[in-house]
């Protein structure tokens, strides 16, 4: 009896290990043309959830750490702060997602590929689509609503590997607060303004804006004056103790070290209104290619800094439970800059910063 459990054992490992050995077969610019082809498949509920959920966990950045001499010089030179390894929130990191509601399934129905998978030449839009497919049906939902999520999953596994994913619990959070509506409730709710009265069509009244943070719960949010920088505005929410929660946040619940672009801590996504916010300058472009946060290359993309995106109406965002200084040694497509940290905490990350985005 011994003998064949250690056999089943060994043989779960050479299958689990194949499907491991054709994720690990594609880079990160592999995913998202991947994850380009199956947006017009994807609910827009969470069309840019997903996007930004990849640019929050990028692969090029944890195969350079995981490959790294010495990984903890290699966070240090990158001033790697907060939560940024999938591997310590397999069930969490997606929460933003709609499509999180489903992980306990699947979770589950890509562990069961993984077990059954024999096939290193399949492609890698059709196996996502293909467990998407399995999922809905068992959830008794669309494809369009896990779609996402499977993809999600997928780049979870190959940052963690099967062991790790497999033995995660699989636990998703119950939907509160607006994630309780449906998709199109959510989307729909998003894409409104506040009200500024009857006179609120004149140039002379002080406008108000909605930036939402967390749509799980009925507090998560604040407010913006109009043309004013999200990070203000987020700096005089004091509804909490932010530094308690999470001590990159010394001012609000977005944490911030500068006011000027300098040292990238303020990165956010942006999942609904970022056709609301101004235009991305050439400052913060090149900062975001410094940081390496992939920004896309619309002039009101889905990543933005905080300090820099001025709001002309309500926003719905997403907040990295990270920030780092990669660009240079992950992407080399960043010039040399000089950066000026515009406060005292800022200045402190001058050195750090500089060094990390010289060549070596």
């Amino acid at each position: 009896m011994m003998f064949v459990s250690n056999l089943t054992r060994i043989i779960d490992i050479m299958t689990t290990n194949k499907y491991e050995s054709f994720l690990n077969k594609f880079n990160e610019p592999d995913w998202l043309e991947t994850l380009e082809k199956l947006l017009p498949a994807i609910h827009a509920v969470d069309r840019n959830a997903v996007q930004i959920w990849f640019r929050f966990y990028p692969l090029a950045l944890f195969r350079y750490l995981q490959n790294a001499d010495d990984k903890a010089v290699a966070v240090q030179k990158f001033v790697m702060q907060g939560k940024y390894e999938l591997k310590d929130q397999i069930d969490s990191s997606h929460e933003f997602l709609y499509g999180h509601r489903f992980w306990t399934t699947i979770k589950n129905e890509i562990v069961r590929r993984a077990e059954s998978f024999d096939d290193g030449n399949a492609d890698l839009t059709e196996e996502i689509k293909r467990i998407a497919k399995a999922a809905a049906d068992q959830s008794k939902t669309t494809e369009s609503l896990t779609i996402g999520i499977v993809a999600v999953g997928l780049m979870t596994l190959t940052q963690t590997g099967f062991d790790a994913f497999k033995n995660a619990p699989g636990a998703a959070k119950q939907p509160t607060g607006l994630m309780k509506k449906s998709p199109d409730q959510i989307v729909g709710n998003r894409a409104k303004d506040d009200s500024q009265g009857l006179l609120g069509f004149l140039k002379t009244i002080n406008k108000e804006w909605t930036v939402r943070y967390d749509e799980t719960a009925a507090g998560g949010k604040f407010k913006l004056m109009n043309d004013e920088e999200i990070a203000s505005g987020a700096a005089r929410d004091q509804s909490q103790n932010w530094l308690e929660k999470d001590a990159r946040c010394g001012e609000g619940v977005i944490p911030v070290e500068c006011r000027s672009a300098a040292c990238g801590t303020c990165w956010i996504g942006i999942l609904e209104g970022a056709e609301k916010l101004s235009d991305v300058g050439v400052r913060e472009r090149k900062q975001m290619k410094i940081f390496g946060y992939n920004q896309p290359d619309d002039a009101k993309p889905i990543l933005r800094l905080a300090c820099q995106a001025k709001a002309n109406g309500a926003v719905s965002i997403v907040i990295p439970p990270w920030n780092g200084v990669f660009g240079k040694k992950i992407y080399g497509n960043v010039e040399d800059v000089e950066l000026e940290p515009a406060t005292t905490s800022a200045a402190k990350l001058r050195e750090t910063i500089a060094t990390a985005t010289e060549n070596n």
